[in-house]
C-alpha cells in the first residue's frame, strides 16, 4: 500500500546540496509534528585545502590505475612519483626557456618562443606536499612514505634551480619573522619594581 509521502529532488541550490528529502503529510501529534519538522544536520564543509588535496590524491590514484599494468597504491614508490610529477608537465603554463633559447635567462623576455611550457616548481612543491599528507591520512605509513623520499625533495631542488636560471628570476628563500619581545619595567606604589613582557609579531 502507498503512503502518502511525497519525494522532491533538490535543485541542487546550497541547501539542499541536490539531496532527495521526504515531506511527511501533517498529523494532530505534536511530537511526530516536532521529530519531523527537525533540521538535518548539514554536511561539514570543506577547506579549499582540504579540497584541493582530495582531488590531488583522487587524481594520482587513477594515474596509478591507468599504467599498464596498474599499479597498487601500497606497491607504489618514489619512481612512481616523479614519474606522476614529469606527466604533469604537459599541463603546466610556466614557459621555460631552453639553453638554445635566445631569451635563455631573461625574465621579461621580448617576444614568443617555442620552448615548452612545465608545471612551476612551486605548484609541484606544494602539490607533493598535500600528496605526502594524503597518503598518511589513508593508511599510509610516515616510513614507507613515498612523497617523502629524499629523491623527491632533490628532483624539485633541481626543478627550482633550473627554472630559477631559464627564466632568469632567482629563487630567494622567505625568512621567518622573529617575534619581539619588549620588556617594559613599571614601578608599584611600594616602591617595587615589575616588569611586563609583550610579545610583538
Amino acid at each position: 500500500m502507498m503512503s502518502n509521502e511525497k519525494i522532491g529532488v533538490g535543485e541542487g541550490s546550497s541547501s539542499s546540496g541536490g539531496a532527495i528529502t521526504i515531506a511527511s503529510p501533517p498529523h494532530q501529534d505534536n511530537h511526530h509534528r516536532q521529530s519531523s519538522s527537525a533540521p538535518a544536520p548539514a554536511p561539514q564543509q570543506l577547506s579549499r585545502y582540504e579540497s584541493q588535496k582530495r582531488r590531488d590524491w583522487n587524481t594520482f590514484g587513477q594515474y596509478l590505475k591507468n599504467q599498464r599494468p596498474s599499479v597498487p597504491l601500497p606497491q607504489c614508490n618514489y619512481n612512481h612519483v616523479l614519474d606522476f610529477l614529469r606527466y604533469l608537465d604537459q599541463f603546466g603554463k610556466t614557459k621555460v626557456h631552453l639553453n638554445g633559447c635566445l631569451f635563455f635567462g631573461q625574465p621579461d623576455p621580448p617576444g614568443p618562443c617555442t620552448c615548452p611550457l612545465r608545471q612551476a616548481w612551486g605548484s609541484l612543491d606544494a602539490l607533493i606536499g598535500r600528496l605526502r599528507a594524503a597518503y598518511e591520512e589513508n593508511g599510509g605509513l610516515q616510513e614507507n612514505n613515498p612523497f617523502a623520499s629524499g629523491a623527491i625533495r632533490v628532483y624539485l631542488r633541481e626543478v627550482r634551480d633550473l627554472q630559477a636560471k631559464a627564466r632568469g628570476i632567482p629563487y630567494k628563500k622567505k625568512k621567518k619573522k622573529r617575534p619581539n619581545l619588549q620588556i617594559k619595567a613599571s614601578n608599584n606604589n611600594d616602591g617595587a619594581t615589575s616588569a611586563n613582557f609583550q610579545l610583538q609579531s
